[in-house]
């Protein structure tokens, strides 16, 4: 059994390469294998968003606090609030983060398959982040 003490593992700075904006990450669970899943609390300032990604096991977002935006590639811009639970199914490509005015805080949770447990592309542009609300 392993007990991580809250403030043992450092919060950093995600990755411009991956992310637009302010973003900071606390890793919850990165288990070695066999174990699969990956979690994490992930903090974004008020703009800020992943690029465009997929994960081959689908991933869990769970909202703690603020108002974020979530869109799968070709749905409508959705908002997320706390105490929503948002499915991303595996491969289906989607970008998640806050809202333009308001920051927006998730647990993240997925698993990886063989090793991987995302798959990175694109920024997700000023216009894709942009449009209205919907659905």
């Amino acid at each position: 059994m392993d007990i991580y003490l809250a403030g043992s593992r450092p919060t950093r700075r995600a990755s411009s390469d991956w992310f637009t904006g302010t973003v900071w990450q606390d890793p919850i669970n990165t288990p070695p294998p066999p174990a699969r899943v990956n979690s994490g609390r992930v903090a974004f300032e008020p703009g800020a968003r992943t690029a465009w990604h997929t994960h081959p096991l689908g991933q869990t977002l769970f909202v703690i606090s603020g108002v974020g935006r979530v869109q799968t590639k070709g749905g409508p811009v959705r908002e997320i609030r706390p105490g929503d639970t948002v499915w991303i199914p595996p491969n289906e490509k989607h970008w998640h983060g806050a809202s333009p005015t308001n920051g927006m805080v998730h647990i993240a949770m997925h698993e990886s398959l063989d090793g991987t447990h995302v798959t990175w592309m694109e920024h997700v542009t000023d216009e894709e982040y942009s449009a209205a609300v919907g659905g």
